[in-house]
């Protein structure tokens, strides 16, 4: 269930290359609005996947069964990097109902961290189709406990997981977690995590990128 939409050749290959360019990464604005129309592209592609319903739309001459969607999804962004992506998707699935997250690594002095999860702000997803926008897939650690701290007390009916770049390393522990038949929709997907667990050749830091940098917690 791992889409990969940079095997063949499109436009989103050429936003991904220039995600990548650490010349065109100056340029925050372009970052921004690259990681949006992926999210767009995405959501596209996801919606050939979901079920749909024909409904007689009035038009000024007559009326046509036309097909839309059969229900409208919840889309969930982990705060800050996500936000561009999210957009993207709510750009395409204009109707849908959101979610924020708050999942950050929570960095040691000996070089380890850990998945800290300390916001949730969502609507009921009970039995709804429910989509996790991130830019970057890398260890897998904090998509696995954002997942785990909703579904504690909600349960989507469907789990979409929607991603600029994976990792090989990312896309297993999610697998292990959520079984193999959870949908992962991965813009491009790469080999190697370094030992700072970040996605290599990867982009670098998507947050910093679209927003500026940070004070390390």
């Amino acid at each position: 269930m791992v889409h990969h939409l940079s095997e063949k050749h499109s436009l989103l290959s050429n936003w991904i290359a220039e995600l990548r360019d650490v010349q065109i990464q100056k340029d925050r604005m372009r970052f921004r609005r690259n990681i949006e129309r992926i999210g767009e592209v995405i959501a596209y592609e996801m919606s050939k996947h979901m079920a749909h319903k024909v409904v007689n739309t009035t038009t000024p001459l007559g009326t046509h069964a036309s097909k839309v969607l059969m229900e409208q999804p919840v889309i969930a962004t982990v705060l800050r990097a996500g936000l561009p992506m999210h957009q993207g998707m709510l750009n395409y699935f204009d109707k849908a109902d959101n979610a924020f997250i708050s999942a950050y690594r929570k960095h040691h002095p000996d070089g380890s961290f850990e998945i800290s999860v300390e916001y949730l702000s969502c609507p009921d997803l009970n039995n709804r189709i429910l989509i996790i926008a991130d830019p970057m897939l890398a260890t897998g650690a904090s998509l696995v406990e954002t997942i785990q701290a909703i579904t504690k007390t909600q349960k989507p009916k469907e789990i979409h997981i929607a991603v600029a770049i994976a990792s090989k390393k990312g896309i297993e522990t999610v697998q292990a977690a959520l079984g193999m038949d959870t949908p992962i929709w991965c813009g491009d997907i790469d080999d190697v995590l370094n030992d700072k667990s970040y996605i290599v050749p990867g982009l670098g830091d998507a947050g910093d990128l679209a927003y500026g940098t940070k004070m390390q917690s």
